[in-house]
Parts: C-alpha cells; structure tokens; sequence
C-alpha cells in the first residue's frame, strides 16, 4: 500500500516515513502544499498522512482540494492543532481520522490499518477471495486457512489483485503501487512477481488471467 507523507518536520517526516516502511508500506514524503499537490498528480496513493500547519498551504483547504478530486484516498491528519473545534473541522472537511501530536507510533500504525480496512471494505481486517484470505493486519495471505510462503513485494501485488478481484489491474497500476518516487519497477519484474504468485495459486483454483496489453485479474479456476 503507498503512502504519501505530508509533513514540514524534516525530521518528524523521515520517522514516520522509516516506521511504516518496517511495517511494509511505500511511504513517499513532501514538506508543504506544492509538494503535495504535485505528489497526488502523479499517481494513485492509498492513504495520506497530513499534517495541517504547513508552510505555504493550510492542511485543512489541501484536504478539501484532495476530496474535490473525488478520489478513493484515505486522509489522516497528523497535526499539533488539538482543539475541539480543529478537530470537527477537520473531519467535516473529509479526513477519515484525526490523531493529535505528540503521538504513539504504535497507535498512528493501528490507525492507518483501520482507515484503509474501511476503505477497502474489509471484513474484519481481512480481504477474501474463494479459499483465499488476505490478513490485512498480519500482511498474511492464506489458502483454506493455510499460510502461502510469499516474498514481501508478492504480498504486496497479491493484495492490489484481490483488492480489485475479478477486474483488470494494469502493470503501471501495480507498479505505482508498489514503488517510492525514486524508484522504478519495470514491466518485466511486475510480470516475474505474478507468475511467482500463479505457481502458488493455482494449485488452490485460483489463477491470475491476462488480459493482453491491459493486466491482470485475479479470478477462480
């Protein structure tokens, strides 16, 4: 899952960017505004993480410009501004959740989990497909409640897939995904990562189809 990091704190941003990497994410950070608006231009993120007291842009009327796009993006603020009334405003304004500085690692790690289970619709933390069981907390997949033995960046494609199963995900889409800004994922290494996942797949009746010059789907046997 990518996360876009909106935070003036150099320091504070490389933190939080370093802890949910180690929680497998792809954490990308911007410090102000422009940088965000640029970021959010460029592809499709999963959550972002904003921060209100920003130097050119006030985080609330960015996250009013990101709910005018009408994207899926989950928002969580991040901010030193606690007051009641800032937090109304700021959940009014679309933020799916509203953590106050100083904050608990742990707790900010529990709260990105539970916005993107919200948003992905899942049932109990868990994305289902068939006999396949994509834990979302564990970042475990399992087949009739047996564990897959995946790699990291397997995980990560198999959850894009199940998350849109039975519809087309193209590689540039997968890629996005699955990589920072400085890093590039080719077409090659995108298709070496699904017909890894295929072996152990389709023994369970389940099979990745390819749909020629568009992606792949995730669908039964």
């Amino acid at each position: 899952m990518r996360l876009l990091i909106v935070e003036d704190n150099a320091t504070l941003a490389a933190g939080i960017a370093r802890v949910m990497g180690d929680a497998g994410y792809v954490a990308d950070v911007v410090h102000d505004g422009e940088g965000a608006r640029a970021a959010l231009a460029t592809g499709p993120f999963d959550l972002v993480i904003l921060d209100l007291s920003l130097p050119d842009t006030d985080g609330l009327s960015l996250l009013s410009e990101i709910r005018a796009r009408g994207t899926p993006t989950a928002v969580l603020v991040l901010t030193a501004r606690g007051a009641l009334d800032e937090r109304v405003r700021g959940l009014d304004c679309g933020a799916d959740d509203y953590m106050t500085k100083p904050f608990d690692v742990a707790e900010l790690q529990a709260r990105v989990r539970a916005v993107l289970r919200r948003h992905a619709g899942a049932r109990g933390g868990r994305l289902e497909f068939g006999p396949l069981t994509f834990d979302l907390d564990a970042r475990q997949a399992l087949v009739d409640g047996r564990p897959l033995d995946l790699t990291a960046r397997e995980l990560s494609v198999l959850q894009i897939l199940i998350g849109r199963s039975e519809r087309v995900v193209s590689k540039q889409q997968i890629a996005e995904r699955l990589t920072a800004f400085d890093d590039e994922l080719s077409d090659n290494a995108v298709e070496q990562y699904v017909s890894r996942l295929r072996r152990r797949l389709e023994p369970h009746g389940l099979k990745i189809r390819t749909a020629r010059g568009l992606g792949y789907a995730l669908e039964t046997a």
